[in-house]
């Protein structure tokens, strides 16, 4: 590496600190920058500065231009049917459907012990604050893997606890077990939310 110049080695170095971006794959994409125009470089760096007034929305803990995303905000949607997701990016694989007209909670990622990731570690209390504000049904869209499913019995557990009468519904089948929503196509998440079941 030290034959590069060190503009070059800085920004292998900063893409390898991307989620699955290895030495070889963030070498190409360093060199793919040297052949971009000046002001598409300019215009890219621009960008990942202004990531850094990106805020999380005060309802649901998505991100946000505002103090409030666009959905919570929207009063043409359905504020009393909330889906929750693991992080934002999960919550933009839904919206790409275009069906989903309630709004979200993004918990912030699974309970995790390995990880020593717990349900307070969440937004899970948060949402649980949500319910009483004319909550009629939560869609639990976390991931099915171990941890989701961890995750969605707890918040279940704590909604029950709530006594609230509140329709809980768990995304159906369309997705494998192990599967994460980012990568779903539009199909099979559509069929995963049009197919939810109830939570018994």
């Amino acid at each position: 590496m030290g034959v590069y110049p060190k503009a070059i080695k800085n920004i292998i170095d900063d893409f390898e600190r991307l989620p699955g971006i290895g030495p070889k794959s963030a070498t190409r994409l360093a060199f793919y920058l040297i052949n971009f125009p000046k002001d598409a470089i300019k215009r890219f760096a621009d960008d990942l500065i202004n990531l850094g007034g990106v805020k999380i929305c005060k309802e649901c803990f998505g991100v946000a231009e505002n103090d409030t995303c666009d959905i919570c905000s929207n009063i043409s949607r359905n504020h009393k049917v909330i889906c929750v997701v693991e992080r934002s990016i999960d919550l933009l694989a839904i919206e790409n459907i275009g069906e989903f007209k309630g709004i979200y909670h993004v918990l912030g990622g699974v309970v995790n012990p390995l990880n020593h990731v717990g349900p307070e570690d969440l937004k899970i209390q948060e949402l649980i604050d949500r319910l009483s504000k004319g909550i009629e049904e939560i869609i639990i869209a976390t991931n099915p893997t171990m941890e989701g499913e961890a995750t969605a019995l707890y918040i279940k557990k704590k909604i029950d606890e709530s006594k609230l009468n509140i329709k809980i519904s768990r995304i159906g089948s369309g997705l494998p077990i192990g599967a994460d929503l980012e990568y779903a196509d539009l199909a099979t998440l559509s069929r995963a939310l049009s197919g939810r079941k109830q939570y018994e």
